[in-house]
Order: C-alpha cells, then sequence, then structure tokens
C-alpha cells in the first residue's frame, strides 16, 4: 500500500483525434507545477493522471488545483487488487474519518467503478460486499445512498484506489494549448482577473505594463510584479514587460486636448502592446475592460480604442459587475495585492471630464499633434524584461 493522489481532467475527452495532444500538454504542465518537489513521480494511465512519491501532501495539493485543465484531484490509497486487502483499508480509513467526527451515527455509502473487467466482482458487488463488511465492522455506521455523509470511492484499474474526498481544482484547458496573447496588467483588480481567465481556456500568457516613473514609485511596479508572479502560479513561466510611459504622457498632457488624454493613452497603450504581443509571438491582447466602469470603457470609447491596433482584443469581463470581478479576485488570489496604495500610470495626467463618446477622427487629429511613432519606438526600445 502507498499514497497517491488521482488527478481528473474534463473537456480534453471531448477533443477526438486532438486528445493525445492536450494530454500531453497538460503532462508537461503538471511536472512543471510539481518541479520543485524531489523524487516525485507523475504517472498517466486509463484516462488518469496520478502522482506518487511525494512527502508534503498538502504542498502537493496546492500546486495541483492551479494547474489549468484539472478538473479535480483525490488523495488516495494505492493497494494491490485484492478484495480482502481493500476492505482492511476501507475499515481503517473509515475508523480513521470517524476518530475526528463527533456523531452517534454516521451515514455512509460506497461507490465503485471497475474499469479493469478482469476484477472478478463487478461494481455492484463490490459496493454490497464492502459496505456490509464496513457495517459489521463499524457499529455506529448507517447506509444512505442518497446524501451520504461519508462517500467511500473504489476504482479498480491497474491497481485499486481507495479514497473519500474529491478537491475542486481550476478546470478549463491546458495552458499552452490555445495560443499565446498579450495581458495588457495594471495594478488594478481586474486585468490580473482578465487574464487568469483567458489563461483558464488553454492561452498562455506575456504581460504587458506601463511605469510613469517618477510619477509612479517603484512599489507600483513592484506591485504589479508581484501580481504576475500570482498569476503565474496558474499560468506557468510568464513573460513581464515593463514600459516606460512617461514621456508618452506628458506630450500628450502638453500638447493634445484635455477631455481626450485618457483615450489618446489607452490607444498608444495598445498599439506599444501589440508590437509586444508580435515579439513575442502571441496574436490577441487581453484587457480588464468592462462596458461602462470608467470613461474609457463606454462602448464609443472601446471602439475608437480597437481601431489603434489590428489583433483581436480580448475582454473577458465586458459583461461583469464590479462585485463580479473583485469576488473573483479574492478567489485566485489577486485580490489582496490589487487593493495596496500604490498609483499606477493610469491615475496620473487623468482629465477632469473626459470624454465619453469620443470621434474617431477627432482622436486620429489629436495623435498627428505629437511624434508617435518616435515615442513608441523610444519605450519599446527601453522596455524591462522579467521572468516570473
Amino acid at each position: 500500500m502507498e499514497k497517491a493522489i488521482l488527478i481528473r481532467y474534463g473537456e480534453i475527452h471531448l477533443k477526438g483525434q486532438n486528445r493525445p495532444f492536450f494530454e500531453r500538454v497538460l503532462l508537461t504542465n503538471i511536472k512543471k507545477a510539481l518541479k520543485d518537489f524531489p523524487d516525485i513521480r507523475v504517472i498517466k494511465a486509463q484516462g488518469r493522471y496520478y502522482v506518487e512519491n511525494y512527502a508534503d501532501e498538502e504542498a502537493v495539493i496546492n500546486a495541483l488545483t492551479r494547474v489549468f485543465g484539472i478538473v479535480s484531484i483525490s488523495p488516495a490509497l494505492k493497494i494491490e487488487k485484492n478484495f480482502e486487502t481493500l476492505a482492511e483499508h476501507s475499515v481503517k480509513m473509515i475508523e480513521d474519518l470517524l476518530s475526528r467526527i463527533q456523531k452517534d451515527i454516521i451515514t455512509f455509502k460506497v461507490e465503485s467503478r471497475r474499469s479493469d473487467k478482469r476484477f472478478p466482482m463487478d461494481s455492484m458487488e463490490i459496493n454490497r460486499e464492502l459496505g456490509s463488511r464496513l457495517l459489521k465492522a463499524i457499529p455506529n455506521l448507517k447506509v444512505d445512498v442518497h446524501k451520504p455523509e461519508i462517500l467511500l470511492n473504489v476504482e479498480v484499474r491497474e491497481f485499486i484506489y481507495l479514497y473519500h474526498k474529491v478537491i475542486p481544482c481550476a478546470g478549463g484547458m491546458p495552458v499552452g494549448t490555445n495560443g499565446k496573447a498579450a495581458l495588457l496588467l495594471s495594478g488594478g483588480i481586474d486585468s490580473p482577473v482578465a487574464g487568469w481567465m483567458i489563461a483558464k481556456r488553454g492561452v498562455a500568457l506575456t504581460a504587458v505594463h506601463y511605469h510613469s516613473f517618477p510619477f509612479t514609485s517603484d512599489r507600483s511596479r513592484e506591485k504589479v510584479i508581484e501580481l504576475g508572479r500570482i498569476l503565474a502560479r496558474y499560468t506557468g513561466p510568464m513573460r513581464l514587460h515593463i514600459v516606460p510611459f512617461t514621456r508618452i504622457q506628458q506630450e500628450l498632457y502638453e500638447k493634445c486636448p484635455d477631455e481626450e488624454l485618457t483615450i489618446l493613452m489607452r490607444r498608444y497603450m495598445m498599439k506599444i502592446a501589440e508590437e509586444i504581443a508580435r515579439r513575442e509571438g502571441a496574436a490577441a491582447l487581453i484587457t480588464g475592460e468592462s462596458i461602462g466602469q470608467v470613461a474609457s470603457q463606454t462602448i464609443n470609447s472601446l471602439v475608437v480604442t480597437n481601431d489603434a491596433v489590428s489583433m483581436p482584443v480580448f475582454r473577458p469581463l465586458i459583461g461583469f459587475d464590479k462585485i463580479d470581478i473583485m469576488n473573483l479576485a479574492e478567489e485566485i488570489g489577486t485580490y489582496e495585492t490589487s487593493i495596496l496604495p500604490y498609483e499606477d500610470c493610469c491615475t496620473i495626467f487623468t482629465p477632469k471630464h473626459p470624454v465619453t463618446r469620443p470621434r474617431l477622427n477627432r482622436i486620429l487629429k489629436s495623435e498627428q499633434l505629437i511624434n508617435g511613432e518616435e515615442l513608441i519606438r523610444e519605450a519599446l526600445d527601453n522596455i524591462e524584461i522579467i521572468d516570473l
């Protein structure tokens, strides 16, 4: 008998002839997530992955729950295919559970799955006989097939796997199976959540952040790096590009209409991000915009912003309420970092009355007031790159 962790995946089962590709990528991502655990083994067999030879079960589980493509996991006992051995370990497992539950009567159910048809007992026979053994061995057990307090699972495969806990995981698709996109990562709540949502669909990320030194501090920069690190726990290694944006903002502030500053800054951010995306082999941009949340996120403003680039722009939060976004940020672990009170470039040079219905012809005319190509080239030449 030894410990093992069963790993289940979901949508990959629907991929037909492409399924082996998705399975290989998921296996690679699992191994990357567990690279810091010495001597650990990850095995694929019969539509499951198994993790074996680990010491710190809690840490391994914590790492696996963040791997996109995994639907759920179960810490299990891996035992030989012998019913008497199964019954012995089942009694011990239930007794251990009952020692932590202060109740006179505990309900249970046995649920078996026999993938190895050579095993002499079918699923119904395993359920019936194992349930009977448990009732005889433990007096305060009672069967409840509808809502049991303890669900004892038995999977008969190349070995028997015995477990009672199913831990939900991130789900989605393995990162790297659906291309790559560039995330415009601010220090706020929204953009990390947007990146997380797109990565969950199997898209690898590269990140772009705009830093306006000396108007934004090193603490603001470190905050964004930490947000990138948190995202990388889900996405795997991710490159962060920190773009100097001060000169562009100053030029816009000095030479362009005040009410257009926000939309003009957004257009230049998109143009620079598109060039970085091309360099990184990314095919789309990701932003955390939501309709109507601020002046630059009205439909008119988004149309004008989109005109600045030819790449598709993914906005997964477009219909979310702020509370929905905050709740998801708390769930994925970015919220506490996002609310740290360090300013970012979007909060400086903010006009008092930003235009909410910008006209493209006027915005294009305003852009001609500065040497945009030179400013973009200068920003791209001075990027700081951090691999997370």
